[in-house]
């Protein structure tokens, strides 16, 4: 069954335009959804409840549309079922425009809007007027104790079809609470500063023990779960040069007292010479490393990070570019974008994430690249079709890709039953392997303190090697930085890590202990 939208709006002028603009096929798609769209999900449910406002539109008997803005407290609008809606009609200018339209033609669209966050839903529905002498128990249902006006009349909307559109030229707006609520924990820091003696407001030390000094000078809140980081040079010079696709390591306090790092790509523009920024995900179920930088890292904090690496850079010849995205896997891709846009080189960044208001950067990559960026919000019932993707893709093109392993899987196995040379399907990844369901416990032996610890199942040697009181080197604990690179004497590791080469792996036997494992009984290092 099509989207029910789409059969609703999709008329043969509309086709027509779509047509002759290109958007034809993107629009197929609407017409090809299992999902007909014409009953409220949770998502829409919980939008709807939480609006204040939104605007709807009629038709008059001339023909004409007439546009108006119905307000109220939040929550005026009330879902009564998964396919019905209603709102209390309070008195205005008596002009009653909408209700006279209603009564000629029961149809109407409604927009509603969630400024802060650039969203917006659409309804289309069947109205039926209520007057309030003639269902109380309706006009009882669908007022709001709490806001004193006059209720002539309620308007019961059976929904029809309803469709999230597009962030694009949304303008963030915020209300009076909004606004407050933001700047509260910066009211609450000045007020503790005020009040705090001189002496207690020494710099805090400089956090890390990198080459390169920085200091906090911008946060921003990307995503309810993505933060942004602006980092300068504490005396405004220029940073090193980046290259699109670079990540820094960047300090995190760790429990003991210990330093450890975490790569983060550098997803400002690669032209931008005065700062890098950086975006974290706060991610509950990881080791701790974005927790301490959401809530340790402040504006005006000083960290001494490492250079910028890059291990994922584009290539130089004039063939096109596909970039694929996952959730935060965005940043690097962000800044490659932005880079091939400015070489006037063919790209396009495809951007695929569980909302729209859960993509980093989306709708401001979607308006600066224009065509050259598709979205893909999950809670949309939009997905990659990875096998028409790359089927679909120039026969040059080279994929690059950051975000989740399902999703890398899913990219490897098409390109490989499409004939795509391993070569062309380039990715970064900045977490380590889950830990597989045969991975078994062996033992490790340390050559130069004479020493075996065992490793268990779930367990990784760098956590063995701590909890035997052996002292060894490391950092990010993702297999991305090399810190805890060792050598094999004896045995067959599983290797994991992302950063080492293949030279470093065969011919100097080097393994990673954060992230791999043996595929041996048995492991022989150089420790």
């Amino acid at each position: 069954m099509a989207r029910k939208f789409a059969a609703i709006t999709f008329t043969p002028s509309v086709k027509a335009a779509q047509e002759r603009y290109g958007s034809r096929n993107a629009n197929q798609r609407f017409e090809d959804l299992e999902d007909s769209g014409d009953t409220l999900s949770e998502t829409e449910i919980e939008f709807i409840e939480a609006r204040d406002g939104f605007y709807q539109a009629t038709v008059s008997e001339t023909g004409w549309p007439y546009v108006q803005f119905r307000g109220g407290p939040a929550g005026f609008l009330k879902v009564l079922d998964d396919r019905t809606i209603g709102y209390a009609d309070f008195r205005g200018n008596v002009q009653y425009l909408s209700i006279g339209n209603l009564n000629a033609d029961e149809r109407i669209a409604l927009i509603l809007m969630d400024y802060p966050n650039r969203r917006r839903l659409k309804i289309w529905a069947r109205a039926r007027v209520v007057d309030a002498a003639e269902d109380p128990e309706l006009i009882a249902r669908l007022e709001v104790p709490t806001y004193r006006a006059r209720i002539e009349r309620a308007v019961v909307l059976t929904v029809e079809a309803v469709d999230w559109n597009c962030p694009q030229h949304i303008t963030p707006r915020f209300t009076e609470a909004e606004i407050d609520e933001l700047v509260a924990p910066l009211k609450a820091r000045i007020a503790g500063l005020e009040m705090a003696p001189a002496a207690t407001l020494a710099p805090p030390p400089v956090l890390g023990d990198g080459p390169l000094e920085l200091v906090i000078t911008g946060i921003r809140q990307l995503t309810p779960e993505v933060r942004a980081y602006e980092l300068k040079r504490p005396d405004d010079s220029d940073l090193p040069e980046v290259i699109a696709g670079s990540h820094i390591e960047i300090p995190v306090p760790a429990e003991g007292g210990r330093r450890e790092t975490r790569p983060y790509s550098i997803s400002s523009n690669p032209s931008r010479r005065d700062i890098y920024e950086i975006a974290v995900r706060l991610d509950p179920a990881g080791r701790g490393g974005s927790r301490a930088i959401h809530e340790g890292y402040a504006l005006g904090m000083r960290i001494r990070a490492g250079r910028p690496k890059n291990a994922f850079g584009l290539h130089h010849d004039a063939r096109p570019a596909v970039l694929i995205a996952g959730g935060i896997g965005i940043t690097p891709l962000k800044a490659m974008a932005q880079a091939l846009k400015a070489d006037g080189r063919a790209f396009h960044l495809h951007y695929a994430a569980r909302s729209r208001s859960l993509m980093a950067y989306g709708s401001k990559l979607a308006l600066a690249m224009g065509g050259a960026v598709t979205l893909y919000p999950g809670d949309e019932g939009r997905r990659i079709d990875i096998a028409a993707l790359l089927s679909a893709a120039p026969a040059d093109a080279v994929f690059y890709f950051c975000g989740p392993d399902r999703l890398l899987d899913a990219i490897r196995r098409s390109a490989a039953d499409l004939g795509i040379a391993p070569d062309r399907i380039r990715f970064e990844r900045f977490v380590a392997l889950s830990t597989e369901p045969d991975d078994t416990a062996f033992d490790v032996h340390l050559a130069r303190s004479n020493k075996t610890v065992r490793v268990d199942h779930g367990q990784t040697i760098l956590d063995a090697l701590i909890d035997a009181d052996v002292d060894p080197d490391y950092s990010c604990r993702s297999g991305t930085c090399g810190t805890c690179a060792v050598k094999v004497l004896e045995g067959s590791p599983l290797h994991r890590d992302s950063v080492l080469s293949d030279a470093e792996r065969d011919r100097a036997a080097l393994m990673c202990t954060c992230v791999s494992r043996a595929a041996s009984e048995r492991l022989v290092l150089d420790i």
